[in-house]
């Protein structure tokens, strides 16, 4: 959904509390582009007039989600703004229960594991345990990717039905990130069919190059896909076909066992 789609959407709402979304949309301002803005940057970026943005950076400033610089008078997020990424991890049930398995996952395999939750056509990575070869360092907790071109998005997509998982790559922004990137709405079809039959996904430097990648989908008591677990090398160390042999066992038993681990979320 365009921001002009969710803008007309919101003005539908009668419940909608502007002045919260401005404010949060002040926060979603700040990224690994734009560590540190100025008001009249925040005014650009958010939409907003001076006196709009003075009172929003203010209030964010004094609650302790921004803070400022004294000296050049530019916002940066503050560590309180973390805390809610902790929040959600620690309230998270589904999380809680992966994190045993993936931290087994990762002692047995020593490679780079991941636990991903969809969020429409994207994926955002909840857990991570990174391998002593240090893959892709620039991804963290919160790191949010599209589905349709990453082993976890496909294998969340290949356990939905198929109309459904069509309609969200049809909404997803398809384009070629690497030379090996599958991104017309046929061929990833195709794709999830393959992996809806195997039981698992594989993304061959489809996002980031030198990047090979199984996931599995871990599914909840109806059978629908609520995260994915999947494990990342890289193509300096396997073939795709030997990452497929050694690693698709493994997110598959690590999933099937999340999903039977978990009660109802």
């Amino acid at each position: 959904m365009s921001l002009d789609e969710t803008r007309k959407d919101e003005d539908a709402d009668p419940l909608m509390v502007r002045s919260v979304e401005k404010a949060f949309r002040v926060l979603e301002a700040f990224d690994g582009a734009n560590r540190s803005l100025s008001l009249a940057q925040i005014c650009a970026n958010v939409g907003l007039d001076k006196s709009a943005a003075q009172r929003f950076t203010h209030t964010l400033n004094r609650l302790g989600y921004l803070q400022k610089d004294p000296v050049t008078k530019r916002f940066e997020l503050s560590l309180r703004s973390l805390e809610m990424a902790r929040h959600f991890i620690t309230a998270n049930p589904l999380v809680n229960r992966a994190m045993p398995y993936l931290l087994h996952l990762s002692r047995e395999t020593e490679e780079t594991v991941n636990l991903t939750l969809p969020d429409g056509p994207d994926i955002v990575f909840a857990a991570r345990f990174m391998s002593r070869h240090m893959l892709n360092t620039d991804v963290v907790v919160g790191t949010r990717m599209p589905a349709f071109c990453t082993a976890p998005g496909r294998a969340i997509l290949s356990r939905l039905p198929p109309e459904e998982a069509r309609s969200l790559l049809e909404r997803s922004r398809l384009q070629a990130f690497t030379p090996q990137t599958v991104h017309t709405v046929d061929a990833l079809a195709a794709q999830l069919e393959t992996a809806r039959r195997l039981g698992y996904a594989t993304a061959w430097e489809e996002f980031f190059p030198g990047d090979l990648s199984v996931a599995a989908a871990v599914l909840d008591q109806t059978g629908r896909p609520v995260a994915a677990v999947n494990i990342g090398v890289s193509s300096a160390r396997y073939t795709a076909e030997r990452a497929e042999e050694v690693l698709a066992p493994l997110v598959v038993a690590a999933a099937r066992s999340i999903s039977q681990a978990s009660s109802p979320f």
